[in-house]
């Protein structure tokens, strides 16, 4: 028998399971190695954001700037890389950028007791609008290094590949389990999201650990900045529109409780997987738009977020 806590991810990974079976029955050519690993290389970025998002929605907050975040790294890369500054200096100073602007965000909601959507979404509006100060227009990036980022293939066995960032995605996913489950970080953001009041009554960091949690939520997006340069090869204000929305369905899908104090890192991967399975079924399919995959995960979101209505009732009448 399932544990109640791990039953939100357990339905996660059937449901990916299902997804992507009931799209192996229907198209020829679905049910491969490389069909998986394509998931993975379209949603790199949006994994290493998923996963960030996933310490700040454990603590009981939200980041609304991640998206906005994403677009300015791009930003920031084209210009400097294109003003003859090498990616080795680049990237270090994008990553420490929005460490910073993550940081601040998290000082602002501590410091000051302020709703973290209410400060997130003026940090969403200040990264978008510092991107158009930078520039309205796209900005190409045409230095040799991102070209052989964006085209490398790394050879696996039986003919399939993955680019490198899915192996950076991959380390965020490893890393973000780690800290979660097996640092006093990670312990201390549980109890955070579990109650505030309890784990300040406990003499724990409250403070130190949601200014980290925001710093390593903005961290991760401007990696996944980073990343998304390889793949678009270009800086634009509007580059990840709505990104955070896709990033937050992707955890709450996985069994994070909106609520805080609950929550894997592992079932945001299937998360973020059964967005790409999703999106993957109906290009093979070739008839439907593109906006039914947001249907689809709209509806997900709906049945989820019900999931966990049922589950914490259910813990209270226990109680």
């Amino acid at each position: 028998m399932v544990k109640k806590k791990y039953l939100p991810i357990v339905v996660t990974i059937g449901l990916f399971s299902l997804i992507f079976a009931v799209g192996s029955f229907r198209y020829t050519g679905f049910f491969s190695i490389q069909v998986l690993m394509n998931l993975l290389i379209d949603n790199a970025f949006l994994l290493i954001t998923a996963v960030g998002m996933t310490f700040v929605i454990i603590t009981g907050g939200i980041d609304l700037s991640v998206g906005s975040m994403i677009a300015l790294t791009t930003m920031i890369s084209a210009v400097l890389v294109n003003h003859g500054w090498p990616p080795m200096v680049v990237i270090p100073l994008v990553l420490a950028t929005g460490a910073l602007f993550g940081w601040g965000m998290g000082a602002v909601i501590h410091y000051f007791k302020i709703q973290p959507f209410i400060v997130t979404l003026a940090g969403m509006f200040l990264a978008r609008g510092l991107c158009y100060i930078i520039s309205i227009n796209t900005i190409t990036i045409d230095h040799a290094f991102y070209r052989t980022a964006a085209q490398t293939k790394l050879r696996l066995p039986g003919g399939n590949f993955i680019s490198i960032s899915v192996l950076i995605a991959l380390a965020v996913v490893a890393v973000g389990i780690y800290l979660a489950h097996y640092t006093r970080f990670g312990r201390n953001a549980y109890a955070l999201g579990g109650s505030e009041q309890s784990a300040l009554l406990m003499g724990l960091p409250v403070g130190r650990t949601k200014l980290r949690v925001y710093m390593f939520s903005g961290f991760c997006s401007a990696l996944a900045g980073v990343v998304f340069t390889f793949y678009m090869l270009s800086g634009y204000g509007l580059h990840a529109m709505g990104m955070e929305l896709d990033a937050i369905a992707a955890v709450v899908i996985g069994g994070t409780l909106l609520t805080g104090g609950v929550g894997y890192i592992a079932g945001t991967f299937f998360g973020v997987m059964i967005q790409g399975v999703i999106q993957t079924i109906i290009s093979f399919e070739g008839t439907l738009s593109s906006w039914w995959t947001k249907i689809v995960i709209g509806i997900l979101l709906f049945l989820f977020i019900l999931l966990q209505k049922v589950l914490s009732e259910r813990k209270w009448a226990e109680h």
